[in-house]
């Protein structure tokens, strides 16, 4: 029986890298977005090339509604509760402000969507697979997080963003125990430099820095790097690794003399 997973942010991007590789893996997909459908009907026609179902859950994971709607679409389009969620979706600060000018607007909207969203999206999702896997222990579920470098890596010019991302680290901590007498592996990518529309803006910034040795491996990530990774925890090729951090950043964070 096909196996379906929720990519939040799916439809460009990292998201977009992942639903791919889950796609060519056989995953039936719902992509979560904040984009009306008919605007992004070119990457779920891509997704659908590749002999999967695919459907759009339109909701923001930063609100109530939002996140009903998009539990809602994703267990219908599953026929239960959905097997695989992958928490993808997020923003950045509107604007990269020094720490001493960060506005309680921006910080404010960046938890809401970053952390205190994917947080009750979790849970709400993770209910779903307990309940599926009582009514039938060989229901199949695993949550994967797309965090950041920014968890554990200072930017004074975005640390609402870095706050979100050390607390969607430690979120991931906490389901990974709560539900792993459940069955249910929760695991953490966590991408460096991955060249985006999000990080468009600083290209220059860091094709200087990787020139420069940023990165054991002197070049930027892709989307398919992350998807790649998402594709091997998907299939179990982990399974006695609940709650590790997978890095995906070119050796950016590994410690140097």
């Amino acid at each position: 029986m096909p196996k379906t997973a929720l990519v939040t942010g799916g439809s460009r991007g990292i998201g977009f890298g992942i639903a791919t590789a889950l796609a060519k893996e056989g995953w039936d997909l719902v992509i979560n977005g904040v984009r009306a459908e008919e605007s992004i009907t070119a990457p779920l026609a891509e997704l659908s090339a590749h002999g999967v179902k695919v459907g759009y859950a339109r909701g923001d994971i930063g609100s109530v509604e939002g996140r009903a709607g998009i539990v809602s679409v994703a267990n219908e389009f599953a026929g239960g509760s959905i097997n695989l969620l992958v928490n993808n979706a997020g923003v950045a600060p509107k604007v990269r402000a020094d720490l001493l000018e960060t506005s309680e607007e921006s910080y404010d909207w960046v938890i809401d969507t970053n952390l205190k969203g994917v947080f009750f999206l979790t849970q709400a999702f993770a209910r779903g697979m307990v309940a599926a896997k009582k009514a039938d222990s060989s229901f199949e579920a695993a949550i994967v997080n797309i965090t950041s470098i920014s968890a554990t890596v200072v930017s004074i010019n975005r640390g609402e963003y870095c706050i979100a991302k050390a607390g969607f680290a430690m979120l991931t901590q906490l389901f990974a125990a709560r539900l792993g007498g459940e069955g249910i592996p929760v695991y953490e990518v966590r991408p460096g430099v991955i060249k985006t529309d999000m990080t468009s803006g600083v290209t220059d910034k860091y094709d200087n820095l990787i020139a420069e040795g940023l990165c054991v491996q002197p070049r930027w990530g892709f989307p398919e790097d992350i998807g790649k990774s998402v594709a091997a925890l998907a299939r179990g090729d982990f399974p006695f690794s609940t709650g590790q951090v997978i890095m995906v950043d070119g050796g950016l964070t590994m410690p140097r003399l």
